[in-house]
């Protein structure tokens, strides 16, 4: 099974990548805008459907989130957030503030291998 070699947030990158999750998003002002198409999204315009954690292997302390999107307008990407010490408060708020109805592991490749 491949979800079974991924072990980075790289390879669970590539691995959403194939299965149609290409948009890459950056922060910016509180929105979150596709890199590509300049669309922005708020929180309530973003569905979060699959989250992974991760901790540093030189210091558990360094942690990321990668969140896997579905927004409103149909566009589905990834999305990289360092957590710990170095944390970009505004982004990880913002990320709070998603409605927890936006919220799913509908499409976790640990979970649901069918798609």
């Amino acid at each position: 099974m491949e979800n079974e070699l991924a072990k980075h947030e790289k390879d669970y990158i590539r691995i959403y990548e194939k299965k149609g999750y290409g948009s890459n998003f950056y922060f910016k002002k509180n929105k979150l805008i596709n890199s590509e198409t300049k669309n922005q999204y708020l929180p309530e315009d973003i569905t979060i459907v699959a989250e992974h954690r991760y901790e540093g292997m030189s210091d558990p302390s360094d942690m990321s989130i990668l969140y896997v999107i579905e927004t409103n307008k149909n566009e589905k990407g990834t999305f990289l957030l360092g957590y710990g010490p170095n944390t970009d408060l505004d982004i990880a708020e913002f990320f709070k503030k998603v409605p927890k109805s936006n919220i799913t592991d509908a499409k976790n490749i640990n979970l649901n291998d069918k798609d």
